[in-house]
């Protein structure tokens, strides 16, 4: 088959076989990709109603959209010949990386969570494995897990869904060293009984047992003596197959052994949490270290002094990346940058209530990369950690990933699974393209109308010099979404980010922040259920993401779900405990139905702590201006107003707010000649003003119901 052309697939080397076909690496001729093949068995592709259901069946699997879960892209059928295009995955089988004694437990937690999580998201939707073992694992070289060939069995066997007989008899001769599919198979199986979700719960017991002990529970020398056993013996319990496991582990697999499949979990959920739990209980956080850190942005040794841009860029990775871990606070982006050049670490802490911060500098010259990075606890000015990489300029991606894992380490943080999964990002295959990106960035958080159009051309070149670069797609989205949201409320913005998030997440399904500009693209587009639902997978995906939140509150807003908005508001905050909008915005919720005097006085206290070192932010002005009026002090809201309008008079989102604050103090007049500006200048949407409580005293008003008719349904 090497060298062969399948439709537009080039074959290119061969990566397995088993009893459920042969396993090729492709080249996509049309969309210059490398792909796996799986060729179906043979007589598949003469077989038109049986194509048919190959077709149909892989629909649902291809609609599965998991980070832990091998994407499958298409069936397809060319010269008599049935296969399957699916994603390819560098690196080892499972089977692989079992060693003779078992796992070392942390990379036993870090493989065990996810595969689980992963047939809990399979079952959500359905879909039922019913061959999981550990070949039909990848584990890709970063040491993220990836279950292939989901529902593949149904696929090749039929409407029952039982593995093809040249799987079930996938042996070696030697005994006690059974292989294949047979050791993994359930009592439900092996009888030929029906099959459904508990069928793969017993089969993830084996897995389990296998990855602690190195030793399957089930053996025999043939297929017949591995059937008994799986039918009536007990197997050895696992706290004697592998000491020193937790009980906790060694009961929760216990029941997933069980004979009958009313005796096992009652869902993969069900195991996933327990296994997450047990995890957490054997990686207990240490208190003794900081556990609050600021990054700065790193100075620029180089000789130009033009590399200002790479600088934040990758301060800002490593914000983003350490953000991630559990029991890590991280100063926001916008507070610590405010510290650039500082050299006062004890007043850096107390400002920014850290307790650590990391500080370092980028030389580039030419292809050379110099990056020093020292990590300083506060109290006492001493470094836990200091380090300096003289790299080539491609490794920038590399350096960054050991930035994060080195702080951790310093820290004495021990990274769940999905911690050490998250802070991977994915890199740009140019540099130049990388470089465009940090470009872009670095402009997005100016934040202005103009500076945003130039940060969406900036992402907007770094995706024409690497169209897979899904980081650039979504940065596309996100300055559209904002132009939308706060400037220009245009149809022609909202188009765009629908379309650079949709490739955006074609081309990193499991990246939590792709996922964010794609809910936040269908909510501005109207379609709101599409969007909770890619929310709630950013939030699986990184629980600390403070957009993700932020954003979801917004879009329960636009749909008068404000006890959830509430919910999602306060969820912000506490990701963010410097940030005062979240709070700000909350205030008006609870307006609706508790309310509101505790946000506006915790949302004030942080607005205040926040303008000391941004005194020209007017968003958090505008925003305070109303909290003001709510803890009974209108005037001083009316000197934040009056700043915040001296700020920026002419934006529309100004307007708009202001319009708000005059709502509130009862100048409905000014209130409505200030949302009138705002409507003029494209802001708004109608939902939006349909839900917010400033503008209650408005409703009614003709003028105001005038300024309703204008705006779009959004």
């Amino acid at each position: 088959m090497i060298g062969r052309q399948l439709a537009h697939f080039r074959i290119t080397g061969k990566l397995g076989e088993g009893g459920m076909g042969e396993v090729y690496r492709a080249e996509d001729t049309r969309l210059g990709r490398e792909v796996a093949l799986k060729i179906l068995p043979s007589g598949a592709a003469g077989d038109g109603e049986r194509l048919a259901r190959f077709e149909r069946e892989a629909r649902a699997v291809a609609a599965l959209n998991h980070p832990n879960i091998v994407t499958l892209f298409s069936v397809e059928e060319d010269a008599g010949v049935a296969f399957y295009v699916m994603e390819l995955v560098p690196g080892r089988t499972l089977a692989e990386e079992i060693p003779a004694g078992g796992m070392e437990l942390g990379r036993f937690w870090e493989a065990a969570v996810p595969l689980a999580d992963a047939l809990a998201a399979a079952h959500q939707r359905g879909l039922v494995h019913r061959d999981l073992k550990p070949g039909n694992v990848m584990v890709r070289d970063d040491g993220r897990v990836k279950v292939l060939d989901f529902g593949l069995a149904k696929l090749v066997g039929g409407e029952e869904g039982s593995p093809s007989p040249e799987a079930s008899t996938e042996l070696v001769t030697r005994a006690g060293a059974a292989l294949g599919t047979v050791p993994y198979m359930a009592p439900e199986q092996v009888t030929g009984r029906p099959v459904d979700e508990r069928t793969d719960l017993f089969a993830l017991g084996v897995v389990l047992y296998e990855m602690a002990s190195g030793r399957r529970p089930f053996v025999g020398g043939s297929a017949g003596e591995v059937f008994s056993a799986i039918l009536r013996d007990a197997p050895p319990p696992l706290g004697e197959a592998r000491p020193g496991v937790s009980p906790g582990l060694a009961e929760l697999v216990h029941r997933c052994l069980q004979k009958e499949p009313e005796w096992r979990p009652g869902s993969a959920a069900e195991v996933r949490d327990r296994l997450a739990e047990l995890a957490r209980e054997q990686a207990v956080q240490r208190r003794d270290r900081p556990s609050s850190i600021a990054v700065l942005p790193f100075a620029d040794m180089s000789p130009q002094k033009d590399q200002d841009y790479f600088c934040e860029g990758m301060a800002e990775e490593i914000i983003g990346r350490l953000a991630k871990l559990e029991g890590l606070h991280v100063a926001s982006r916008t507070a610590s940058f405010q510290f650039q050049g500082a050299a006062d670490m004890a007043a850096i802490g107390e400002r920014l209530r850290v307790e650590s911060v990391l500080e370092g500098s980028v030389r580039k010259a030419g292809s050379r990369l110099r990056v020093t990075a020292q990590l300083i606890e506060v109290a006492g000015g001493f470094h836990l950690w200091s380090e300096t990489y003289d790299r080539e300029l491609e490794d920038v991606f590399a350096i960054q990933d050991e930035i994060a894992e080195s702080v951790a380490a310093a820290l004495r943080l021990i990274l769940t699974p999905r911690e050490r999964q998250a802070i991977q990002r994915p890199p740009a295959r140019s540099l130049e393209a990388y470089e465009q990106y940090l470009r872009g960035r670095r402009l997005f958080h100016d934040y202005g109308r103009r500076v945003l159009k130039q940060s969406r051309a900036l992402f907007e070149r770094a995706a024409e010099l690497d169209p897979g670069y899904a980081l650039a797609h979504a940065g596309i989205a996100d300055a559209s979404s904002t132009l939308h949201l706060y400037f220009e409320t245009l149809p022609e913005h909202a188009e765009r980010a629908e379309r650079a998030s949709r490739r955006a997440l074609e081309l990193a399904p499991d990246l939590a922040e792709a996922h964010v500009s794609r809910a936040l693209a269908l909510s501005l587009n109207g379609r709101h259920d599409e969007a909770e639902k890619e929310y709630e997978t950013a939030l699986r995906l990184d629980p600390k993401l403070f957009d993700g939140y932020y954003l979801y509150a917004r879009d329960a807003v636009l749909q008068g779900k404000m006890e959830k908005a509430a919910r999602l508001f306060e969820e912000a905050a506490r990701m963010r405990p410097e940030d005062a909008q979240a709070l700000l915005l909350v205030m008006q919720v609870y307006r609706t139905f508790v309310g509101e005097a505790s946000a506006a006085r915790r949302g004030l206290e942080r607005a205040q702590r926040h303008l000391e070192l941004n005194p020209g932010d007017a968003r958090i002005l505008y925003l305070g201006a109303g909290a003001w009026v709510v803890l009974g002090d209108p005037e001083e809201g009316r000197r934040w107003a009056a700043r915040a309008l001296a700020l920026d008079a002419d934006e529309p989102a100004v307007n708009y707010n202001l319009g708000c604050f005059y709502s509130l103090v009862g100048d409905l007049e000014r209130a409505l000649d200030c949302l009138e500006a705002g409507a003029r200048g494209s802001y708004g949407t109608r939902q939006w003003m349909e839900h917010d409580s400033d503008l209650d005293p408005l409703r009614g008003h003709p003028r105001f119901e005038a300024i309703l008719d204008s705006l779009r349904q959004g």
